[in-house]
């Protein structure tokens, strides 16, 4: 529970538990050093002591106690011999110790064996004991203070390692596939890590080149039929003497082939921006919002639908082709799904989530519940598979772009009918990877 508090850090992790392991170590051997520095002051001052004190010794018979260290009268005692003042006589050919002069007077007794008293001995041991827990928890927790230092220190030495196999991989993800770790470290755990995820990365490599050989060899073999049928099928509507059932004929089957066309540039288009891994450059998408509700126009005043432009500045970094396609998909399904004599509003600004671009229209009523279903493919509200007006792929193809640039889409019905789709991208200011190196994943219902 403490380290799930802590939060994701594992520098800070194992920074805790070093220091939880010290303290708890430094406890445990202070406690036992209390324990023991107790039973051996209560064993000392359970016995019994002994006073020494000085006492006087007696003068030898025949020497008396001098009155008066100052009378120069003084007579030497018998057999004694008086030398000049500050000389010392000659120590005499004996094997017993020599008596100084200050031990000549004074001994030493003792006294009888004493106990200290039961009150006496609490407080010294109750005095001692706080002391030592005063003194030695001080002691504790100044070198537990360093040891979690150097456990800091030394886990973020431990760690080196991953964080570079972090980082590369956050470069991996927002750039290309075409870097690698090749960690410089002696065999272990964490070399095995960093091998195991250049291995990855290879295969992750040839798997993204091969399916771009794959859409790149699609396009060609699917769109070359169909650009062969509608050559051949225009040939056969202005032959000259054409019946007019043939014309009408022509005329379907290459609004059939149109159709099919642009089924398979949008699938392409999607294949393309689920895969995408390259570096994305400066775009700004309020000048191309205003580029493709400039193409729309025409077919929104056939309708007689109003489009409204609210350019505001939004700089981002992606790549140019992809965000004019999530763009144009916006307006056109906004056309498309339109009420005649409806009205359409772009407005592009930046704001704290990001760069964004929203497009609301009016049309059909559509319920809360039904917003996922529009961002899945070939899925409509409608109709599901022969619509004139759409391949059902338009907000598909939305959300990956946006999802490959490390954004968003989402969509929010309008009361009156109608929808407002906004696409939200990382700015332009540094906090943008370009596009994303995993942005496979699938549209979201």
């Amino acid at each position: 529970m403490i380290l799930r508090a802590l939060g994701g850090s594992l520098r800070v992790r194992l920074t805790v538990v070093f220091g939880l392991m010290f303290f708890v170590a430094g406890a445990a051997i202070f406690g036992g050093a209390l324990i023991l520095v107790g039973n051996s002051m209560e064993y000392t001052l359970n016995l019994p002591f002994t006073a020494v004190q000085p006492v006087p010794v007696p003068p030898p018979p025949d020497e008396p106690l001098p009155t008066d260290r100052t009378t120069p009268t003084a007579q030497p005692a018998p057999g004694r011999t008086v030398l000049p003042d500050g000389e010392r006589p000659a120590p005499p050919e004996s094997s017993e110790p020599t008596i100084r002069p200050s031990e000549e007077r004074w001994g030493y007794a003792t006294s009888e064996p004493v106990l200290i008293d039961p009150a006496s001995r609490a407080t010294v041991l109750d005095s001692m004991q706080k002391n030592l827990m005063a003194k030695g928890g001080l002691a504790v927790l100044g070198v537990g203070i360093v040891a979690t230092t150097s456990g800091w220190l030394v886990a973020g030495r431990l760690l080196r390692p991953l964080n570079r196999i972090t980082s590369t991989a956050e470069r991996i993800a927002g750039r290309t596939l075409h870097r690698r770790i090749d960690l410089d470290e002696p065999p272990g755990e964490v070399k095995r890590l960093a091998d195991s995820f250049d291995s990855m990365l290879d295969r992750l490599d040839e798997a993204f080149a091969g399916q771009d050989r794959f859409i790149a060899n699609a396009a060609h073999e699917l769109k070359t039929p169909l650009a062969v049928g509608r050559t051949l099928v225009e040939v056969a509507v202005a032959r000259p003497g054409a019946p007019a059932e043939v014309q009408r004929l022509g005329e379907n089957l290459l609004a059939v082939n149109e159709r099919h066309e642009r089924l398979i540039d949008s699938l392409l288009t999607l294949a393309r921006a689920e895969s995408t891994v390259t570096g994305g450059l400066p775009v700004d998408l309020a000048a191309i919002a205003g580029a493709v509700v400039g193409q729309a126009g025409p077919a929104a005043t056939a309708r007689g639908i109003t489009i409204t432009v609210e350019a505001g500045a939004a700089p981002a970094v992606g790549d140019p082709v992809l965000l004019e396609q999530l763009v144009r998909n916006l307006v056109d399904n906004a056309v498309k799904y339109n009420r005649p004599e409806g009205w359409i509003r772009v407005t592009t600004g930046t704001d704290r989530a990001g760069v964004r671009i929203t497009v609301a229209n009016t049309g059909a009523v559509i319920g809360t519940h039904e917003i996922p279903v529009l961002f899945e493919p070939f899925r409509r509200l409608t109709d599901r598979v022969g619509s004139a007006r759409g391949s059902g792929l338009g907000l598909s193809i939305v959300r990956a772009v946006a999802r490959t640039h490390n954004g968003d889409a989402t969509a929010v019905p309008l009361p009156d009918g109608g929808l407002e789709v906004t696409a939200t991208l990382p700015p332009a200011d540094g906090t943008a990877t370009g596009p994303r190196a995993s942005g496979r994943r699938r549209p979201a219902g």
